[in-house]
């Protein structure tokens, strides 16, 4: 049964581009685009301002992203490292940045 707060995690393929918003704890990619256009935001901000706002947090194509925590009720907010900063945002802001999964680094044994 989903969550009546939040999206709920869907599966992401390796070289799909998908929004930050729908990925679960640990996901690890790369900024393909930020398009706040795609964005289900009803906030008070325009897509342009959110999109401003992004970008200036450091959210760029090419930038490194990985998600660390989410919230209890709802997985929201959640905290996303970015290249080496530590960021929490509302999983609706983050629908606005497109994001594809860095392939899987092999698992070794200590």
């Amino acid at each position: 049964m989903p969550l009546p707060f939040g999206p709920s995690p869907t599966p992401i393929n390796d070289g799909a581009t998908t929004p930050l918003g729908m990925a679960a704890k640990g996901f690890r990619g790369t900024i393909r685009a930020v398009d706040a256009s795609a964005c289900t935001d009803k906030s008070s901000l325009s897509s342009g301002e959110l999109e401003r706002r992004l970008v200036e947090m450091g959210f760029v194509e090419g930038s490194t992203v990985e998600i660390k925590h989410e919230g209890f009720w709802g997985r929201d907010p959640i905290v996303v490292r970015l290249n080496n900063t530590t960021i929490a945002l509302h999983r609706r802001a983050a629908n606005g940045i497109l994001v594809c999964p860095l392939p899987r680094e092999p698992r070794t044994k200590k």
